[in-house]
C-alpha cells in the first residue's frame, strides 16, 4: 500500500454493496481507525479483514489526529471508516483529513454507498440541484425554507413526526419523502405533502428526510379564491392546512382567507 489516508466509505445496509477495493485497501493497510471498532469487528469478521484496529470517534477524534497524522508520516498507510456510508458526511472524518491536508500527507478516497444521495434519487426530486442540511433542526428551518431547490435531511425516527409537524407549518406547499433502512429488506419510501403524513405512524429505523423544492409558481388571488370555493374539510384547521398545502401560501394567510369565506356566506 502506498503511504497515506485513505478515506473508505463501507456499506449503509446491505453487505453486498462493499466494493472489492475497500475490501482490498482494508486487508493491506497497516492500521484501520474506526467509528466503532465493535461494528467494524463485524464488517472485518464477514470479509476477513485481520488489520489492526483502533477508535477514532467524535469524542476522541481530535486527540488520536495527531498520532495517526504522525503514523502516515513515517511511512504507514491508514485507513478512516465510520460505522456506515462515508465517512466526514454527518460523522467522524472531515478533521482527520483536514489534519492530513495541513501535515501534506497523501489522502486517498474509496467510495461508498452515501445514505443522503442514495435518498436523494429514491425520492424522484430534482437533482440538479440540492442542500444537505444534515440531521434536521427545527431551529433553523425557516432559515432552511430560504433553499428553494431540494434540501435532504438525517432524521431519526423518534423525533420523525414532530418533524413531519414543524415542516407542515413551515413549508406546507413541499413534498417530502421519508426513506428509511436504505439497501435493508424493510427498505421504504413514503412520498406526500407534510400536512398529509403528519398521522402516519412514525417510520422505524435509519430515516433520511429530503424536501422538494418550493413551487416556482406564484398563485395569483383569484387562483387561490378557486381552490378556496374548492377546500372542504371536517375543520377549519384541517381546511386551512389542505389550502395552504395546494397553493403554496401560509397556514396563517389560509386560514384567514377560509374565515373571510365563512363570514361572506
Amino acid at each position: 500500500m502506498q503511504t497515506g489516508l485513505y478515506i473508505v466509505g463501507t456499506p449503509i445496509g446491505n453487505l453486498g454493496d462493499m466494493a472489492p477495493r475497500a475490501i482490498e485497501v482494508l486487508k493491506n493497510v497497516d492500521l484501520v481507525a474506526a467509528e466503532d471498532t465493535r461494528v467494524f469487528g463485524k464488517l472485518s469478521s464477514h470479509f476477513d479483514i485481520k488489520t489492526k484496529c483502533v477508535s477514532c470517534h467524535e469524542h476522541n477524534e481530535r486527540g488520536v489526529i495527531d498520532g495517526l497524522i504522525d503514523k502516515i508520516r513515517d511511512g504507514a498507510s491508514v485507513a478512516v471508516v465510520t460505522d456506515a456510508g462515508m465517512p466526514g458526511v454527518s460523522d467522524p472524518g472531515f478533521r482527520i483529513v483536514r489534519a492530513a491536508r495541513a501535515a501534506g500527507v497523501p489522502v486517498f478516497v474509496v467510495p461508498g454507498p452515501t445514505a443522503a444521495i442514495s435518498a436523494l434519487v429514491l425520492s424522484g426530486f430534482p437533482t440538479d440541484r440540492f442542500t444537505f442540511c444534515g440531521f434536521f433542526d427545527e431551529k433553523k428551518l425557516r432559515e432552511d425554507n430560504r433553499i428553494r431547490h431540494t434540501i435532504i435531511y438525517y432524521e431519526s425516527p423518534n423525533r420523525i413526526k414532530s418533524t413531519i409537524a414543524a415542516l407542515a407549518r413551515v413549508m406546507p406547499e413541499r413534498q417530502i419523502a421519508i426513506v428509511r433502512e436504505i439497501t435493508k429488506i424493510h427498505e421504504e419510501t413514503i412520498i406526500g405533502y407534510p400536512a398529509d403524513l403528519v398521522n402516519i405512524d412514525a417510520p422505524r429505523g435509519e430515516i433520511v428526510l429530503v424536501v422538494a423544492p418550493a413551487p416556482e409558481h406564484k398563485m395569483s388571488d383569484e387562483e387561490i379564491s378557486e381552490i378556496v370555493n374548492d377546500v372542504v374539510a371536517g375543520s377549519m384547521k384541517s381546511g386551512a392546512a389542505d389550502l395552504a398545502r395546494r397553493t403554496g401560501i401560509s397556514k396563517k394567510e389560509a386560514y384567514k382567507r377560509l374565515l373571510a369565506k365563512d363570514k361572506n356566506e
